[in-house]
C-alpha cells in the first residue's frame, strides 16, 4: 500500500457565526491554519494583543461566540479505496463538513481525530467547513446537565476537555480559544495501513536494552500480515494473525547503550522504523529503566537513584500554535543551564508537542506528564468519560517512545482539593474525578505502558486512604510559605519530596516596560492587571518580612527588593531539602516559565529574560552545594565522583577582618550529603549585626549573615567598576566590579538599557578586596558606563545601609 498524505493548510477564512463588536471583512477573515481565532484577528488588526495593557479584558467575546474556519481544495481519484480527513488537534468543540455534509465531530482539544470521506469526495473541487460551537456554550450546557463542580476558579474549565489555564489562572489570562491548532491533511490509502506504532524502551533484568514494538493496523481483509522491526542494529519480523488489527513483539538491542539525565550521563538516542508491506514508520527512541519507589517517591533510573532538581512548566504560550521548536529548545536549554533534571508537564495545561519531548530526549531532561487535571472537581459522566478514555490512550501511545517521560501522574491538586478544600460538602454523591484518577487512567497506562510508573495525582500520599499531604509518604505541595507564612517555614518540615513550591517575582524591567504603558509604579492600574494571583501585590511586600525592607513608593526598589526576594526564598527552601538528602528526594520549583508578561513565580519571564531566580537556582541546582543549617555544614554531593578537601570556616567583620577560622578534611561519597558541625568558633558571632561567615570546598563557596539584612551594620556600598568593550564579532562587554566595602548581592540588568542584553552571573555578595567580573552581551549599548551605576547595578546596600 502506498499512502498518499495531502496537507490541508492553505486558503482558509475565518468567519463568525452571529453578532460580533468588530466589522469582518465580507466573505472572512484570511486564517492560518494551524492556529486560533484570536491570532487570526491579531494578525487582521482587528483586535489588540491580549498581552499588553488590559486589552485582554475587552476579548471575552471571542470565547462566547460561534466561528467556521472553510477551505476549499482539489482532489483527483488515485485509485485509493479509502479516503480520511486527519486532524491532529481540534481546539475544541467542532462539526466537521465536507461538501455541505457532516462527517464528524469532535470535543476534546486533547486528542486527534481521523473521519472517513471517501464516499463524500468530489473530483475536482472540495469545500472544507469547520463549525466551532462557544466553548462556553459547550462547558456551561454540560455544566448545567450534569450539576456544577467545585473548583479554584469561577470557570467551566472541568465540563470541558480543553486546556483548562485557558480560562485563567493565578498567573495567566483568560483567553479562551477555538480553532484548527494542530495540523490537518487528506489521506487516502488501499489495503492494510499502520493505525499506531507504541514503543516501549526500557532494560531487561539484566540491565540489556530491549524495544517492545505494538503494531495496530487498519484494514478491511482477514490475511496475516508480516511486519518487519529495526532498532539499534537488530531486526526482527513478526505477524499479525488473520483476522486480527493488533501484534506485539519484543527487541533486544544488546548494541544499544543506555539512556540517562544529563545530570547523570549521556543521551544516546536510536532510530526505529516499523514496516507493513510498503508501508514504513520511522520513529526515535533511548533505552532506559525506570521505577519508583512510591514511599520516599524516589525515582530510580537505570538502576540508580536520582535526585530531582525539578521545574514546573505551564504552557508557554496561550496560542499554542505560535510556539517554535527553536523556543521550546531555547526555554529548555535555561532548565538545563540552571541545573535542572526533570521538567513537570502540569495538569492544566497540555500535553506538550512532539517537539517538545524529542528536545528533552536530546538534552537529557526528565519529563513528569500530569494528566491534564487541574485545580477542580471532574464531572466522569459521558460524554467526558469517553473523551478521557480517548485523548490518555492516543497520548500514551504518542508519548511512550521518548525516554525521557519517566512518570505519568493522574492529576494536579485534585485528591487535595476533595480532601481539603471544602469539596464533599458541595459535591454531595456527585462524580469528582476519582474514577479517572483510580480506575481509568491507571488502567490505560497498565495497558498501553506498563514500562513507567503511574501516580494518582500530586500531592498524594501513596494510597486513597492516607491524607495527600503527608510529609512523610509521597509528594506534598507547599503553598502556606507563599500565602501566609515566613520563607524560613520551609525548615520546619522534612518531606519525602516537594512536587510544587514557590514564590513571586516581578519580570524583567524590559518585560514590564514592553507589556504595560504608562508610568511604571508599584501601585500603577496597568502593572497590576498583570498581577492574577489573589492579593498577590500584597503578599509580594508581606514576604519581604525582616528580610529586605519595604520599597515604599520607589518603582526601581520594588523591582528589585521583591525579585531578590523571590530568589533568596526559593533557594532557602531548596538548601533546606536538598541536605536532607536521601530522605528527600526531589524539589520541583514552581515555576519554569510564563506564558505572558506577569507578575509571577517564573525563574523565566514571559518574554523569555532569566529572572535574579534563575541565577539563585543554578546556584542551588549546581552539583555541588554547600549549606549551613542548624548549627552544621551539610556538604551535598551530587556528582559521580567523591568530592573530598579541606573544608575553609571564616567568621569576618563586615569589614572583611578575620575573626576566626577553621580547617578539616572531608569527604563526602558521590550522590550523598555529608554533615559537619560548625565549630564553636564561627559558629556563634560576637556581634551579630557586624559578622558574616564564609565556608569554602574547592571551588564552592557560601556566604551565610548571622542576622537578616535589615538589622545588619551594612555600610553604603563602595566599589569600582571598569567597563571595557569586547574584542571581535559578537557585541558585548566586560564589567568588573572591585569591592571596597562589602557589597551584598552584587547584580547587574542591563536590559534597563537595552531589552536584548543580558548578563551572565547575578547575586554575588563581594568581601571588601573582592571582584567579579560579569559579561554582558546581546547589544551594543550606546552609554555603556551605565552598567555601573542605578538602577542597572544592584546591591541590598542600595536599600537598608545606615
Amino acid at each position: 500500500m502506498t499512502l498518499r498524505h495531502l496537507p490541508l493548510h492553505d486558503g482558509w477564512t475565518l468567519t463568525a457565526e452571529g453578532p460580533v463588536p468588530l466589522g469582518l471583512p465580507t466573505g472572512g477573515v484570511p486564517a492560518t491554519v494551524p492556529g486560533c481565532v484570536h491570532t487570526d484577528l491579531l494578525a487582521a488588526g482587528l483586535i489588540d494583543d491580549p498581552y499588553l495593557d488590559d486589552n485582554e479584558n475587552r476579548l471575552g467575546w471571542i470565547g462566547r461566540t460561534d466561528w467556521t474556519y472553510r477551505t476549499t481544495f482539489d482532489w483527483t481519484p488515485d485509485g485509493h479505496d479509502h479516503a480520511d480527513l486527519c486532524f491532529d488537534g481540534l481546539d475544541t468543540v467542532a462539526t466537521v463538513l465536507l461538501n455541505g455534509i457532516e462527517v464528524g465531530r469532535s470535543a476534546d482539544q486533547h486528542r486527534s481525530h481521523r473521519f472517513p470521506v471517501r464516499a463524500v469526495l468530489a473530483e475536482g473541487a472540495n469545500t472544507l467547513d469547520v463549525r466551532f460551537t462557544a466553548p462556553y456554550t459547550y462547558a456551561e450546557a454540560l455544566r448545567e446537565r450534569l450539576g456544577d463542580r467545585p473548583g479554584a476558579y469561577a470557570e467551566p474549565y472541568a465540563f470541558i476537555r480543553k486546556m483548562a489555564c485557558n480560562f485563567g489562572w493565578d498567573w495567566g489570562p483568560t483567553l479562551v480559544t477555538s480553532g484548527i491548532w494542530r495540523p490537518v491533511a487528506l489521506e487516502t490509502w488501499s489495503g492494510p495501513r499502520i493505525a499506531s506504532v507504541t514503543l516501549l524502551p526500557d532494560l531487561d533484568d539484566a540491565g540489556t536494552p530491549r524495544l517492545t514494538v505494538r503494531l495496530d493496523v487498519d484494514r478491511s481483509g482477514g490475511q496475516a500480515l508480516e511486519a518487519v522491526v529495526e532498532a539499534a542494529g537488530e531486526r526482527a519480523s513478526f505477524t499479525v494473525p488473520a483476522g486480527e488489527d493488533r501484534a506485539t513483539t519484543t527487541l533486544s538491542v544488546p548494541g544499544a547503550a543506555p539512556w540517562w539525565p544529563h545530570s547523570h550521563g549521556e543521551q544516546p538516542l536510536y532510530d526505529v522504523s516499523v514496516r507493513l508491506g510498503e508501508e514504513v514508520w520511522q520513529g526515535r527512541t533511548g533505552f532506559r529503566g525506570v521505577t519508583l519507589e512510591r514511599e520516599a517517591f524516589r525515582f530510580v533510573v537505570n538502576g540508580e537513584p536520582v535526585f530531582v532538581r525539578g521545574v514546573n512548566w505551564i504552557p508557554e504560550d496561550c496560542f499554542p500554535t505560535r510556539l517554535t521548536r527553536q523556543r521550546i529548545s531555547d526555554r529548555l536549554d535555561q532548565a538545563v543551564a540552571a541545573g535542572v533534571n526533570l521538567v513537570r508537564v502540569w495538569g492544566g495545561g497540555l500535553y506538550e508537542s512532539d517537539d517538545f519531548y524529542e528536545l528533552a530526549d536530546e538534552k537529557g531532561l526528565l519529563v513528569w506528564q500530569d494528566f491534564p487535571f487541574a485545580c477542580a472537581a471532574y464531572p466522569e459522566e459521558q460524554p467526558l468519560w469517553d473523551e478521557v478514555a480517548a485523548e490518555a490512550r492516543q497520548n500514551v501511545t504518542r508519548l511512550a517512545p521518548h525516554p525521557s517521560l519517566v512518570l505519568w501522574c493522574g492529576n494536579n491538586e485534585n485528591l487535595e482539593g476533595h480532601a481539603d478544600w471544602g469539596w464533599q460538602k458541595e459535591l454531595g454523591d456527585r462524580t469528582w474525578g476519582y474514577g479517572y484518577y483510580h480506575e481509568l487512567l491507571p488502567a490505560i497506562v497498565a495497558e498501553t505502558d506498563p514500562t513507567r510508573p503511574y501516580w494518582p495525582g500530586s500531592p498524594y500520599s501513596g494510597t486513597p486512604d492516607a491524607h495527600p499531604q503527608d510529609p512523610a509518604r509521597g509528594t506534598i505541595h507547599v503553598w502556606d510559605v507563599w500565602n501566609r507564612a515566613d520563607y524560613r517555614a520551609y525548615a520546619d518540615r522534612v518531606p519525602r519530596f516537594v512536587a510544587e513550591f514557590g514564590f513571586q517575582g516581578p519580570p524583567a524591567y524590559a518585560t514590564l516596560r514592553r507589556a504595560v504603558s504608562g508610568p511604571l509604579t508599584p501601585d500603577a492600574p496597568l502593572l497590576a492587571h498583570h498581577q492574577k494571583a489573589e492579593d498577590g501585590n500584597a503578599k509580594l511586600l508581606r514576604g519581604l518580612g525582616d528580610h529586605l525592607p519595604q520599597p515604599g513608593a520607589d518603582f526601581d526598589d520594588w523591582h528589585w527588593l521583591t525579585q531578590l526576594n523571590q530568589a533568596r526564598a526559593v533557594a532557602f527552601g531548596i538548601r533546606h531539602f536538598r541536605s536532607h538528602t536521601p530522605y528527600c528526594m526531589g524539589t520541583i520549583v514552581w515555576q519554569l516559565n510564563d506564558c505572558w508578561p506577569v507578575v509571577s513565580w517564573s525563574a523565566v519571564d514571559g518574554d523569555g529574560r532569566r529572572k535574579p531566580l534563575w541565577y539563585a537556582l543554578r546556584a542551588v541546582y549546581a552539583d555541588r552545594l554547600i549549606a549551613v543549617r542548624d548549627g552544621a555544614v551539610h556538604l551535598v554531593n551530587d556528582a559521580p565522583t567523591p568530592w573530598t578537601g579541606t573544608l575553609l570556616l571564616a567568621r569576618h567583620g563586615l569589614d572583611g577582618t578575620v575573626l576566626a577560622e577553621e580547617e578539616m578534611v572531608v569527604s563526602t561519597a558521590a550522590r550523598s550529603v555529608s554533615r559537619v558541625p560548625l565549630p564553636p568558633s564561627v559558629a556563634e558571632p560576637a556581634d551579630r549585626t557586624r559578622e558574616l561567615l564564609v565556608a569554602r570546598l574547592g571551588d564552592t563557596r557560601a556566604v551565610e549573615f548571622y542576622e537578616e539584612d535589615t538589622r545588619l551594620a551594612l555600610e553604603p556600598a563602595r566599589y569600582d567598576v571598569t567597563v571595557t568593550e569586547n574584542g571581535g564579532d559578537a557585541p558585548g562587554y566586560r564589567v568588573e566590579v572591585t569591592a571596597r566595602t562589602l557589597v551584598r548581592d552584587l547584580a547587574l540588568f542591563p536590559d534597563r538599557l537595552d531589552p536584548a542584553a543580558e548578563v551572565d552571573d547575578m547575586l554575588v555578595t563581594l568581601l571588601p578586596g573582592e571582584s567579579k567580573v560579569f559579561m554582558i552581551t546581546g547589544a551594543v549599548l550606546p552609554d555603556p558606563d551605565a552598567l555601573g551605576a542605578r538602577p542597572v547595578l544592584r546591591c541590598v546596600n542600595d536599600t537598608i545601609a545606615r
